[in-house]
C-alpha cells in the first residue's frame, strides 16, 4: 500500500478526535475512546497486526497514563491543600501587592514560573502547576488554561533538565558519531554531547524571537477574548513589560544554551527571570499606565469557567507570611532540582525506584513502567502538600475536605487519559521491525504521515520541519518523544535535499516544543486542573493558532539558515 494511503489511514484518529472535540463540541472522555477505537481498526485492517499485539499496546498505554493522573492527581491536590490551609489566599495578597494587573500577572506565573518548573521537571508538570494558580487569583479557568499551554512552549525544549535534546536525539548517536569521525567540512561537533551542545544554541535562535513575540500576541488574546471590552489593544498595551520580561528570560537562557549546554538553558532563564520581573514589577518598571483586571464573573460567558471555582473575592487578607504561603512552591522547586539533577547524585536513586511491566501479554519489547518516584506528582507535588499541613499548621477537617476533593476531579481525566495515551502507544508501535508482527513492513503511524509530507513538500522542508516535531508531541505529548520518533526521519530528509543536518534536527526540536501546546494529554490534564474536563475542543481551538504562528516563523528562519547565512552547517 502507498505511503500517501498509509497517512490518510492514520490521520483518521487524529480527524476523529479532532472532529469530536473541536467541531461537535464533544469532551475528550467520549471522543477520546472514539478516536482510540478508529486507530485500533486502522492497526487491525491495514497494518495487519495482531489482536494480541494491539491489545498489548493498548495496555503500556495505559500503565503510561497511570503516571500521567499522578502528575495531575498531585497538581490538584497542592491547589486544594493551599485552598484550605489559607496559603492560597496570603498568596492572592501578596500578587496584588506587586501587581492587580492580569497581564502582568500572567508573564510572572504563566510565562516565567512555569518555565522555572519546565526547566527541572517537565513532561506538563508546568500549566498543571501554573494553571490553577492563575485560576486562584481570578482567572477564567478558560483563559488560564489557555494562557499555561501556549507559554509552556519555548522552555519545553531543554525541559527536564534538557531531556528532549540529550535523551531525545539518542537515534541519530551513531549517525552523528560516524559524521564526526569522517572529518566533514562544517561539522561544529566532535561528539554526541557536543552535537547536542550545537542543537541546543540553533534552537534558541528558533525560540528566542517566539519569546519576545508570543507574550505579546498572547496578552492582546487575552484581553480580546476575556476582557469586557473585547480589545486586542488593552493587551497590547503592555508591550514594554513583555518586552523587559522576554529580556530577563533570554539572557541567561541564552548564555547557558551556548556557554554550557542543554541541560539548564529553561531552569536559569525562568529562575533569573522570575526574580528580575517580580523586582521590576514591584518598582513599575515598564508596567502599563492602566491596571488591567477581568471584568465581574457574572459579566463572563458560561463556558470560561468549570468544576473548580475562580476565587470571586477582590480583596485578600494574609493568614501567614508571604514566605510560609509560598514555601510548598519553593520547595517543589527545590525538590525538583535536587531529584533532576545527575551531578548531585539522587537522580539515579530515584529513576531506578519502579514498577516495571515488562513484555506485556508475552510480546517483546511492549513494556512500561510505573516510575513512582520520579514522577512529580509524587516527589515533589504529594510529598510537598503532606508537608504542608505541618507547615501550615491544617486542622484534620481541612486535610480531609482537600484530599477528598482531589480524588473526586479525577474520574473524567482517568477514562479520556487511558484512551488518549492507548491510542498513542498503537501509533508508535505500528511500525514495528518484525515480519510475525508487521507482515507488511509498512512504517508506523505517525512516520507514515511524516513521509507523506516530505514527498509534498520538496525543497520547501525546512518551512514544514518544524511541523513534524509539533505532529509528534501532538500525538505523543512530549518533545522527547516527538524527537525519539522523527530525529532520524529529519537527519535522512536533510541527506536527501542536501540541506543542513543540524539546522533541520533543531527545527525538529522547536516544533516539539511549540507542539506542546496543541498536545491532547496535556490539554485533558490541564483541563483536570482547572475543572474544564468537555471543553477540551474549545481550548485547542484557541491554542491551533499560536502554534500555526510559532511554526511560521520557525520555518522563515529554518528556510534562512538553510538557504543564506548557515546553509554551510553540516
Amino acid at each position: 500500500m502507498s505511503i500517501p494511503v498509509l497517512a490518510l489511514v492514520a490521520l483518521l484518529p487524529i480527524l476523529v478526535a479532532l472532529v469530536l472535540m473541536v467541531g461537535m463540541r464533544w469532551p475528550s472522555t467520549r471522543a477520546m475512546p472514539l478516536a482510540w477505537l478508529t486507530c485500533v481498526v486502522g492497526a487491525l485492517g491495514v497494518w495487519n497486526l495482531p489482536v494480541g499485539y494491539v491489545s498489548a499496546l493498548t495496555l503500556q498505554g495505559i500503565v503510561i497514563a497511570i503516571g500521567v493522573l499522578i502528575i495531575v492527581f498531585g497538581a490538584i491536590l497542592i491547589l486544594y491543600t493551599l485552598q484550605y490551609s489559607g496559603g492560597m489566599e496570603t498568596i492572592q495578597y501578596g500578587m496584588q501587592n506587586i501587581s492587580r494587573d492580569k497581564r502582568i500577572q500572567a508573564i510572572i506565573i504563566g510565562y516565567m514560573f512555569a518555565a522555572f518548573i519546565e526547566g527541572a521537571a517537565g513532561f506538563g508538570t508546568p500549566a498543571a502547576l501554573a494553571a490553577p494558580l492563575l485560576l486562584s487569583l481570578g482567572f477564567p479557568p478558560l483563559a488560564a488554561a489557555v494562557v499555561c499551554l501556549v507559554f509552556n512552549s519555548f522552555p519545553v525544549s531543554f525541559g527536564a533538565v534538557g531531556t528532549p535534546i540529550i535523551i531525545g536525539l539518542t537515534p541519530l548517536k551513531q549517525l552523528v558519531e560516524a559524521a564526526a569521525s569522517s572529518g566533514v567540512a562544517g561539522l561544529g561537533f566532535t561528539d554526541f554531547p557536543t552535537f547536542c551542545k550545537v542543537i541546543g544554541e540553533l534552537v534558541t535562535m528558533f525560540h528566542g524571537p517566539m519569546a519576545i513575540i508570543l507574550p505579546i500576541f498572547m496578552l492582546g488574546f487575552l484581553t480580546r477574548f476575556y476582557g469586557q471590552n473585547k480589545s486586542w489593544a488593552e493587551g497590547l498595551a503592555a508591550w514594554k513589560f513583555c518586552v523587559f520580561a522576554a529580556i530577563a528570560f533570554l539572557v541567561p537562557y541564552i548564555g547557558f544554551a551556548w556557554l554550557v549546554g542543554p541541560e539548564f538553558p529553561s531552569m536559569i532563564g525562568g529562575l533569573v527571570g522570575l526574580g528580575i520581573i517580580v523586582a521590576g514589577a514591584k518598582k513599575g518598571f515598564c508596567m502599563p499606565k492602566d491596571t488591567w483586571e477581568f471584568g465581574p464573573q457574572a459579566s463572563w460567558d458560561a463556558e470560561w469557567t468549570g468544576t473548580i471555582a475562580t476565587s470571586a473575592k477582590t480583596e485578600f487578607k494574609p493568614h501567614m507570611s508571604q514566605f510560609k504561603a509560598w514555601l510548598p512552591y519553593i520547595l517543589i522547586g527545590l525538590i525538583l532540582v535536587i531529584t533532576r539533577v545527575p551531578s548531585l547524585g539522587i537522580k539515579a536513586f530515584i529513576v531506578a525506584q519502579k514498577i516495571p511491566f515488562t513484555n506485556i501479554l508475552g510480546y517483546t519489547g511492549v513494556s512500561a513502567s510505573i516510575d513512582y518516584l520520579n514522577l512529580p506528582g509524587t516527589i515533589p507535588f504529594t510529598l510537598v502538600a503532606i508537608l504542608t499541613v505541618f507547615i501550615h499548621g491544617m486542622p484534620g477537617k481541612a486535610v480531609k475536605q482537600a484530599w477528598t476533593e482531589s480524588f473526586a476531579k479525577m474520574k473524567a481525566p482517568t477514562i479520556a487519559l487511558f484512551a488518549a495515551v492507548a491510542l498513542v502507544s498503537v501509533f508508535r508501535g505500528s511500525g514495528i521491525a518484525d515480519a510475525a508482527l508487521n507482515p507488511n513492513n509498512y512504517p508506523s503511524m505517525p512516520l507514515a504521515m511524516a513521509k507523506a509530507m516530505a514527498d509534498l513538500a520538496g525543497n520547501a522542508w525546512p518551512m514544514l520541519a518544524s511541523y513534524v516535531g509539533g505532529l509528534g508531541a501532538f500525538i505523543t505529548g512530549s518533545n522527547t518523544v516527538s524527537d525519539l520518533l522523527f530525529s532520524e526521519f529529519q537527519w535522512g530528509m536533510a541527506d536527501q535535499l542536501n540541506l543542513s543536518h543540524q539546522i533541520i534536527v533543531a527545527a525538529q526540536v522547536a516544533g516539539g516544543a511549540m507542539g506542546n501546546m496543541i498536545c491532547i494529554h496535556n490539554i485533558v490534564a490541564v483541563c483536570a486542573v482547572t475543572g474544564l474536563i468537555g471543553r477540551e475542543g474549545m481550548i485547542l481551538k484557541r491554542t491551533f493558532w499560536p502554534f500555526v504562528l510559532y511554526g511560521i516563523v520557525v520555518g522563515i528562519l529554518a528556510s534562512m539558515m538553510s538557504f543564506g547565512f548557515m546553509a554551510d552547517r553540516f
